[in-house]
């Protein structure tokens, strides 16, 4: 707000201004404190938090409770590659086998890529999650949205026949292909999937498919 400056007058019938000492009126800053701070509050409250929910297994602290059985027939490896590429291989491969390793399946991102893969080997249990889901839709069962993830979650720890899927990175491999890795889990509402270290011979694996078949970089979606 602006100062009214008096003059007086001064010996002689000279004017003179009136000096006054520095001030700044701090009034209108309370105001627009009080708007700023209702402001964020308000955002804050009705924006949603955009974050990755990542379940991970139960760290198992009793010595004589055994580890979970790894199946190898339900066992499929995904390998994520350099140039947003993408190798896959089932069962396992053991350390003394370097000497004869299989050849790798590559495949993409796309609907017909790894997703079909993932959605055939899991056909059982995503067609339970369908029918559940259809089921809520239609109004036949009747539950809140966190009972239903409940229900889903219960279905996929109940699971015993789908896969069992190591998600792998390539030193090359990029931070995009692993969310969408992730995204491609939830779609085929895949149970059971962990990330672990590559190994050396899947390195290996890796850099002969590469040079067999060399390709450009290309986007994964």
């Amino acid at each position: 707000m602006a100062e009214i400056i008096q003059e007086e007058k001064a010996k002689g019938g000279k004017k003179k201004a009136k000096k006054h000492a520095p001030h700044i009126d701090m009034t209108p800053m309370v105001d627009l404190m009080c708007l700023l701070i209702t402001f964020f509050m308000l955002t804050t409250a009705f924006s949603k938090a955009k974050v990755m929910e990542i379940i991970l297994p139960e760290k198992i602290t009793d010595p004589n409770q055994k580890q979970p059985a790894v199946v190898g027939s339900r066992t499929v490896n995904i390998i994520l590659g350099p140039d947003n590429r993408v190798f896959w291989y089932p069962a396992s491969v053991k350390p003394e086998d370097y000497n004869n390793l299989p050849p790798l399946n590559e495949t993409d991102f796309s609907a017909k890529g790894i997703r079909q893969l993932l959605l055939e080997r899991n056909r059982t249990l995503a067609r339970k999650i369908a029918d559940f889901n259809a089921q809520v839709t239609s109004g036949k069962i009747v539950l809140t949205q966190d009972s239903v993830r409940g229900s889903i979650s219960k279905l996929k720890s109940d699971d015993d026949t789908g896969p069992i899927v190591l998600i792998k990175a390539y030193k090359k491999a990029n931070y995009g292909n692993f969310v969408d890795m992730l995204d491609e889990m939830n779609i085929c509402g895949v149970a059971h999937y962990m990330f672990v270290d590559i190994t050396w011979y899947e390195e290996k694996m890796v850099e002969t498919a590469i040079t067999a078949a060399p390709t450009t970089p290309t986007s994964p979606k």
